[in-house]
């Protein structure tokens, strides 16, 4: 063989950096740090972006109207008017608003949580004809849009001569309305071994008494993660108040920032919407992060049985 000085001919040269840097991709341990660095960065950079919103949201609560569309856009309002939020409430009776607002709210979270959750058990522990075929249309309903049945529900509740009352509101809460709220708590359920429910019936324990004193204690997760649900879905809705209330002493908080909007011979008030939507927001991210724990292991361990 021959060679040149002390290298063999015959083997390959790692020359210059086409060589030699490609030797760190090649440590596993390496590559799963710069994989990690490279994730952080994408989901930094897609925070930011969600981010974003939500921060030019309280910027432009804390600044005058007509700073509020200034190109280049001011991040920092010079000065802060905090008073901004206090003149936005005065604006219109909010204070009334809120109340009608926390009053649907408890009816609404009341009647869907126990509904669902008794409509729930009777799918995940007993057995009947037609269970699977009453599943499968319950859970067909979640693919009709909220739109296809506005019409028809509200000439019912026209009919019923309940159109200004809060009952289009709340009362379809206690019927179980919430299809996705009892495939979540059903699923749940089916976690729950059977045979601890059966060793209650050997203890001489009724159906209510299993339900209340065995299955809802260990669905809790799952409980909070539907009332999380609920109280978003009611917090923010505006579609329904704006179709069956027309008495502005019925009105809720997201129908009352609709006057901000302005009118014909009144500009907008961006700087109140503004504000009015920053304290609204408010109240769900903190339930959010209040209950975090619970709401994600809601979510998770509902996919873990079919």
């Amino acid at each position: 063989m021959k060679s040149l000085g002390n290298r063999p001919l015959d083997k390959p040269v790692a020359t210059g950096a086409a060589g030699g840097g490609l030797e760190w991709w090649k440590t596993r341990r390496t590559r799963d740090r710069v994989l990690r660095v490279v994730s952080y960065l994408v989901v930094t950079a897609g925070a930011v972006v969600l981010v974003m919103p939500f921060l030019w949201m309280i910027s432009s609560s804390l600044k005058p109207v007509h700073a509020v569309f200034a190109a280049p856009p001011q991040w920092i309002p010079d000065p802060i008017m905090w008073s901004n939020y206090i003149e936005a409430w005065r604006a219109m009776p909010f204070t009334r608003f809120l109340i009608n607002t926390v009053f649907i709210i408890a009816l609404g979270m009341t009647g869907e949580i126990a509904s669902c959750t008794v409509v729930a058990y009777g799918f995940a522990r007993y057995r009947f004809p037609g269970r699977t075929f009453l599943f499968v249309v319950l859970l067909s309903t979640m693919m009709l849009p909220y739109v296809v049945t506005l019409i028809p529900t509200f000439l019912i509740w026209r009919w019923l001569g309940l159109i200004n009352t809060f009952d289009p509101l709340v009362v379809g809460a206690i019927f179980a309305w919430g299809p996705f709220h009892i495939f979540l708590l059903r699923q749940f359920m089916l976690t729950v071994p059977i045979q601890m429910e059966e060793a209650a019936i050997v203890d001489g324990a009724n159906t209510m008494e299993r339900f209340a004193l065995i299955m809802l204690p260990l669905i809790r997760p799952a409980l909070l993660a539907v009332g999380v649900f609920t109280f978003q879905a009611f917090w923010n809705d505006f579609l329904g108040p704006l179709i069956y209330l027309n008495d502005m002493r019925k009105y809720t908080l997201n129908l009352g920032m609709y006057f901000f909007l302005g009118g014909p011979a009144e500009p907008p008030q961006w700087h109140y919407l503004m504000a009015m939507s920053t304290l609204l927001a408010l109240p769900v991210l903190l339930l959010f992060f209040v209950a975090q724990r619970y709401f994600i292991e809601g979510i998770t361990i509902t996919g873990l049985k079919g």
